[in-house]
């Protein structure tokens, strides 16, 4: 058993740590948020969230420094904040820590992975791993099992984490493309705004188009970065589809059905400022993406939403394996 930390106390930052603390090899859990993050505050004030309570061995602090003594370190904040984290991150001494990000998505503007980031932002000897796949804590706390792959450019870092993390909930795989996996995972959620575009506008018999069509575009983009486009029928995208793309529970689906519908969400949908970054990145390279170029005219310029969903799918359905 070992001590690990947990920095971000959202729902699957929190839930993360309850189940590293249940489930997993975490004697006790070191929990760290922003002290005014009203996340922070509620499990401060009550020990609990909408979706569990913590349990003896998880224990809160508002000072970043208090929880870097561990060796084991779980990061799940939002993607856009995290350049800031790592500089924060950087004048400790963090040399020979591990640590597993837990978020899916890719800087705006830039298009950078979090990996990428996190090794640009700390130069220092650290290994770090990222987290992909399916799941959500509405369902894990019912205790419906599901799986996820844990990816590095470290063997090694991959044996820690999967050693700390696995049970009978949660099994994990090793993964073979660390690009990939990252990308897919980042552009799963852009693919589930779609999807619950579709599901605002009531054309849910067009689903199925999209997920047929998803993965090669997300394939394009990966390999752009120098991943295996194979990687997008994999656990971290294509594997996350029934998650993302159809459970009430996806925040990325709800953000869509909501904007279809003319309605704010008002919760944290990482695909929203993933497709900006996607838009940049394929705009400047030259890459065919059709569903994210339609998804970023109908939410960031405004377009008619039903002629833009129409348009896309009148243009993919012309030969079903042309890509």
């Amino acid at each position: 058993m070992t001590k690990i930390s947990l920095i971000g106390c959202g729902r699957w930052g929190t839930f993360l740590g309850w189940y590293a603390a249940n489930y997993g090899k975490a004697s006790e859990v070191y929990m760290y948020d922003i002290p005014t993050s009203p996340n922070f505050i509620e499990l401060k004030n009550t020990r609990k969230n909408s979706y569990l309570s913590l349990s003896d061995n998880m224990f809160l602090f508002d000072s970043l420094d208090k929880v870097l003594d561990n060796d084991f370190i779980i990061i799940s904040i939002g993607c856009q904040y995290f350049r800031g984290l790592c500089r924060e991150l950087r004048v400790y001494d963090l040399k020979g820590k591990t640590f597993l990000l837990a978020m899916k998505g890719l800087e705006e503007p830039s298009g950078e992975r979090m990996l990428e980031i996190m090794r640009s932002e700390i130069k220092q000897d650290i290994h770090v791993a990222t987290l992909g796949g399916p799941g959500h804590v509405q369902d894990y706390m019912k205790g419906v099992p599901s799986a996820a792959v844990v990816d590095s450019d470290e063997e090694q870092t991959k044996e820690t984490v999967i050693n700390i993390m696995q049970s009978s909930l949660i099994r994990l795989y090793y993964g073979n493309d660390l690009i990939g996996n990252q990308i897919g995972a980042a552009m799963k959620n852009v693919i589930g705004v779609a999807a619950g575009i579709l599901d605002g506008l009531e054309w849910y018999g067009l689903k199925g188009a999209l997920m047929a069509r998803a993965p090669i575009e997300v394939g394009r983009l990966i390999k752009h970065y120098g991943g295996n486009p194979m990687t997008a029928y994999g656990l971290s995208h294509l594997g996350d589809y029934e998650a993302t793309l159809f459970s009430k529970n996806s925040h990325n689906r709800m953000f869509g059905e909501r904007f279809a519908r003319g309605e704010d969400f008002g919760k944290l949908a990482e695909g929203v400022p993933t497709l900006k970054a996607v838009k940049a990145v394929s705009d400047k390279y030259g890459i065919e993406m059709p569903i994210s170029q339609a998804l970023y005219q109908a939410i960031y310029e405004k377009g008619d939403i039903k002629n833009i969903i129409a348009g896309l799918f009148e243009r993919s359905l012309k030969r079903e394996f042309d890509c």
